[in-house]
């Protein structure tokens, strides 16, 4: 191709490159930045003028990794088109560095897929909104450090202050300002020419550009600046750009820098290390103890809330008084308490019941979930976990309008969470297994792989930081890791394969960390090298490579060194309930086997050795108070306790069989006595409602009770020899009598002992909380290929040519108007002649619309046609038609 060809077939805007564009590189395009495709454009021109708005720019900014950006903040202070040797020469410097050199062909294809850069290598053009999000000024100085050009700090300045630095500077004198400006930039570009200028420059005036070099690139200066600021402004190295600030122009930085954009490129990602490293088994053993331990919380959690939990605050929440009360209960911190509250929400199993009296209180779905194995029990909770949006690490913080964020409560919802865990976990199943990694080597990975816009923040303010780290403790509290190590089962669940383990640089933020799209293990560097088109993509077969952009020579096709590691993306929904599920069957034979039997021990006391049945361990709930909990649990038996069996229904037979069949060791004696003790006392006292009254075949012990003085607040009155009367309700009537040490049984209108069994409360069915996006979501295959089938066809309809005619109205660009015998007649020979025809078209609902169409018949009015810009045959009213125009040759031989 000669240059007059090449420079003809150059794209001159982004919309021209995107129709350069293949059907693949497409849909890398749309999968990258999902807001494009939302709604579908019309046609190219449309989606390249979407692809420019600000809000869509800063997010594509946001998700390059730090070298891409550094790449597009070299090209935003580079020369507009630049090349790339140019854009080379800024990002090595001059003396040229070898791994910035290597790393540059991904970056900048990173930047071309995303669609902030088009053009040829000879021409490479940044975004004009990038540009001018990244371009340095006062107001927003660039992360480079670098000023304004020479051009532009001496666009107020008067000629002949501009005659007098250019005289200064040793160069002749001009006619004009723009002559004597680029004389200048020429200058201060040239190499050997600035390095004799720099030499006649004293020390102290080189300190002080020194000092400006590596920015910010603005000082101040006094009226009267000393000498040696004076020689600088004399000269224009400095240059002032107020009263009284003064800036060092762009190219005397690159000079004084050696041509580097950057102080410090970083083309290679900081790799992940290592703390401690522990065998995969105990690894293995240690998370699956922590799994446990999680199942056992959050039914303990569950439990007490069993017949309902705290109530709700009004602007939705638990208070601080009941968190509190809540991690007594579990015997955790509050931030550890929040954190299982969370969890439990996230999974569906608690919820507010939505009644007056507004509680928290387990759903349905808790029911299930008991009824499910050990495993698959973990498995939901961790799922939940992985995907969840709420952010329990921000209980106690304060919103926008300084309230309180409250477990349970609104404004938990941080979009970043599911993909920093899922990032946090992938870096810990690239290191080798049983390799805890050091938390500070995870962070500083993080901050390469979506540096922070905007001013740079650090610590807790960064809230990218706050999750990972919240991941490592949260992932070890459920049994996803082990001695800070990624389990067998937590690789799983992430979807790793046996391959998916590799040590090394990690991939590029946008397409290893949550792309949303692509391979789940293999190459995932910023121009999709090596990744499959699914099946379905236009223009694409199975096993077809996925490029992005055509050839050029510094964009190879092969994996460049330093390429991104294998890397695990996000999984579709079908996909994480496939790998939960194979997490669930690793972790199974590691979980401890339910018992079914007890150690009853002299001291009133029953040792459970590991976890029990189900029937066992509620039917021993209830018989007994949990004392102690660990490796192994331990009951102890109390006279309230007994009693509480006795009221759920239970006789003195039924417990010691009971105990009898699940203890390894005899029923010791001080236990069957105190059962014995309690049975014989209770019931023997009977409450109902008068407003309540006490019966008894023993009046002996009614005098009893009268004469004991701390009944006096019971307001009993004797109404027969067996039977006293009672001010107080049958509630605290029961109550008052325990707490003086009797065994009174209530007793129902028809004169029953009433069995007193905990009510379980539950909510009306509820769903689980649906995760907040961060964006649009991913398009999936057969959304990208509809979208992409439309904009190719929308586009064929707005850049056809038309065939010219005399007077033809379409000759402008707008839609075609016509007779209706002129139509009917263009159509009827275009079905002769089986040509393709440009229409305007109104829909019933009035809406026009300009098509291509090839008619196949024409009969009763309507036209039968192969609609290009659906990709569907359609059939159209005539009448509906308002006018239509042949093709031009070329476009007819091929409306494709």
């Amino acid at each position: 191709m000669s240059g007059d060809e090449k420079a003809a077939a150059a794209p001159r805007s982004l919309a021209e490159a995107l129709r350069q564009r293949d059907d693949a590189s497409l849909a890398a395009l749309l999968r990258a930045r999902p807001d494009l495709v939302t709604p579908v454009p019309t046609d190219l021109t449309q989606l390249a003028t979407r692809a420019g708005t600000r809000a869509s720019v800063v997010r594509a900014l946001e998700q390059l990794d730090r070298f891409a950006l550094q790449t597009a903040e070299a090209l935003a202070v580079a020369g507009d088109p630049a090349s790339y040797g140019g854009l080379l020469g800024l990002m090595a410097g001059d003396d040229g560095d070898p791994e910035v050199a290597a790393a540059l062909p991904r970056a900048l294809g990173a930047l071309r897929e995303r669609a902030l850069v088009w053009g040829e290598d000879d021409r490479l053009r940044l975004v004009r909104t990038a540009r001018e999000l990244l371009a340095p000024s006062p107001q927003h100085p660039s992360p480079t450090g670098l000023g304004p050009t020479v051009q532009e700090a001496t666009a107020g300045m008067s000629p002949g202050r501009i005659q007098e630095i250019v005289a200064a500077a040793g160069l002749p004198s001009t006619h004009d300002s723009v002559s004597a400006v680029a004389s200048l930039t020429a200058l201060f570009t040239d190499r050997e020419r600035m390095s004799a200028l720099l030499a006649d420059v004293p020390a102290d005036s080189l300190e002080v550009l020194d000092r400006l070099v590596w920015g910010p690139p603005y000082g101040q200066v006094t009226a009267d600046p000393a000498p040696r600021l004076r020689l600088l402004l004399d000269r224009g190295l400095l240059l002032p750009t107020a009263p009284g600030t003064v800036v060092l122009p762009r190219e005397v930085a690159l000079h004084l820098r050696a041509g580097r954009a950057h102080h410090a490129p970083e083309p290679v990602p900081p790799a992940v290390t290592a703390s401690a490293t522990h065998t995969a088994r105990v690894v293995d053993m240690t998370a699956a103890g922590q799994a446990y331990t999680a199942l056992a919380t959050v039914e303990e959690l569950l439990k007490d809330w069993d017949e309902g939990g705290p109530h709700v605050l009004r602007a939705g929440g638990l208070s601080v008084r009941d968190l509190k009360r809540t991690a007594v209960a579990l015997d955790v911190p509050e931030p550890v308490a929040a954190f299982w509250v969370e969890l439990a929400y996230a999974a569906g199993l608690l919820a507010s019941d939505g009644e007056v009296d507004e509680r928290y209180a387990a759903t349905p779905a808790y029911d299930e979930w008991r009824e499910l194995p050990p495993a698959d029990r973990w498995a939901r909770l961790a799922q939940a976990w992985l995907t969840a949006t709420r952010t329990p690490g921000v209980v106690g913080d304060r919103d926008a309008k300084d309230r309180t964020l409250s477990a349970l409560g609104p404004g938990l919802d941080r979009s970043a969470a599911p993909e920093v865990r899922h990032r946090v976990l992938a870096l810990l199943a690239s290191l080798p297994e049983g390799a805890a990694p050091d938390a500070e080597s995870v962070q500083a990975r993080l901050r390469w792989e979506r540096p922070l816009r905007g001013p740079q923040r650090t610590g807790d303010h960064d809230l990218r930081t706050r999750l990972a780290r919240w991941t490592l403790s949260e992932a070890e509290l459920l049994g996803v890791t082990g001695r800070g190590a990624l389990s067998a089962h937590g690789r799983a669940l992430l979807g790793a394969g046996a391959g998916a383990t590799a040590a090394g640089p990690a991939p590029d933020a946008d397409s290893g960390a949550g792309a949303g799209a692509g391979a789940r293990t293999g190459t995932a560097s910023g121009t999709d090298a090596g990744r499959h088109v699914p099946d379905g993509l236009p223009g694409a077969g199975p096993g077809d490579k996925l490029p992005v952009h055509k050839h050029h020579p510094h964009h190879p096709t092969a994996e460049p060194p330093h390429a991104p590691t294998p890397s695990l993306a996000p999984l579709s929904p079908a996909e994480q309930a496939t790998a939960t599920a194979a997490a669930a069957r690793l972790l199974a034979p590691l979980l401890p086997e339910p018992l079914d039997h007890v150690l009853l021990q002299a001291d009133l006391t029953a040792v459970a050795p590991g976890p029990l049945r189900r029937p066992l361990a509620d039917m021993l709930g209830v018989l007994a108070n949990v004392e102690s909990k660990g490796g192994a649990t331990v009951y102890r038996f109390t006279p309230a306790s007994v009693r509480r069996a006795l009221d759920a229904g239970r006789s003195a037979a039924d417990l010691h069989a009971f105990l009898t069949e699940h203890s390894r060791t005899p029923v010791p004696q001080p236990l069957a006595y105190l059962i014995d003790d309690v049975a014989r006392k209770h019931g023997h006292l009977r409450v109902g409602a008068a407003s309540a009254y006490v019966r008894c075949d023993d009046d002996a012990l009614l005098n009893e009770i009268l004469a004991d003085k701390r009944s006096a607040g019971l307001g009993l009155r004797r109404l027969a020899p067996t039977v006293l009367a009672a001010q107080a309700d049958p509630g605290a009537l029961l109550e008052g009598l325990r707490a003086m040490g009797y065994a009174p049984a209530a007793e129902s209108a028809a004169g029953d002992v009433v069995i007193a069994r905990a009510d379980s409360h539950r909510t009306p069915p509820r769903t689980a909380p649906e995760p907040v996006p961060d964006g649009p979501p991913a398009p999936d295959i057969p959304l990208l290929s509809a979208a992409i089938r439309a904009i190719r066809a929308g586009d064929l309809a707005a850049t056809a040519p038309r065939r010219p005619a005399a007077a033809d109205p379409a000759a402008d660009g707008e839609p075609p108007r016509t007779s209706a015998a002129e139509t009917l007649a263009t159509v009827q020979a275009a079905v002769l002649t089986g040509e393709a025809l440009w229409i305007g078209y109104v829909n019933a609902d009035g809406a026009a619309s300009q098509r291509v169409i090839a008619p196949i018949r024409v009969e009763g009015g309507f036209v039968t046609a192969y609609d290009h810009t659906a990709d569907e045959v359609r059939t159209y009213p005539l009448h509906r038609i308002t006018g239509v125009a042949e093709l031009a040759e070329e476009a007819a031989a091929d409306p494709s």
